[in-house]
Order: C-alpha cells, then structure tokens, then sequence
C-alpha cells in the first residue's frame, strides 16, 4: 500500500511524502495511517470523519482543508492520494 500525501498551497505543492506499508489498506486503520502521515509531514492530524474515509475508498483520493484541523495549520489543503499499483 502506497498513499501520496501532498500538502498544498495557492494550488502549488508545497511539501509531499510518500507513506509506504507491506501491508494491505484496511480502512478500520486510516486514522493510524493518516497520524504517521502528519508526524512524517510535521503537522497537525485533522479530525477524521466517515466522509474522509467513503472519499478515499470510492475515489482513491481525500482532502482535508483548513477547518478540518483543530490546531493551526499552515497550509490551504492536505491531499492524499491511494497509489495503485
């Protein structure tokens, strides 16, 4: 499982990091995914919510904006991205 996390400003990519597991994606797991993600990317973790989860398994991409973080976030948009191989 590969999932591309881009953080995103003025619609340019700002930062980006590539999360990489042996194991298969199970979505009873994102929130963990999405925590070692932010730690790797030196953010905050947004607040998870089931529509998060039903945008990546149907679309294979999520986006979590400025409100979906509790703490500052310095950025317009955190975007990951279900790499398929």
């Amino acid at each position: 499982m590969k999932i591309w996390a881009k953080l995103i400003t003025d619609g340019k990519i700002r930062k980006q990091f590539v999360y990489e597991k042996e194991e298969r994606l199970t979505y009873s797991h994102f929130f963990d995914y999405l925590t070692e993600i932010c730690q790797a990317l030196d953010i905050p973790t947004p607040v998870l919510l089931k529509t998060h989860i039903f945008n990546f398994a149907k679309f294979n991409h999520v986006r979590f904006i400025r409100r979906d973080f509790v703490e500052e976030f310095d950025y317009d948009q955190l975007f990951l991205e279900n790499i398929i191989l």
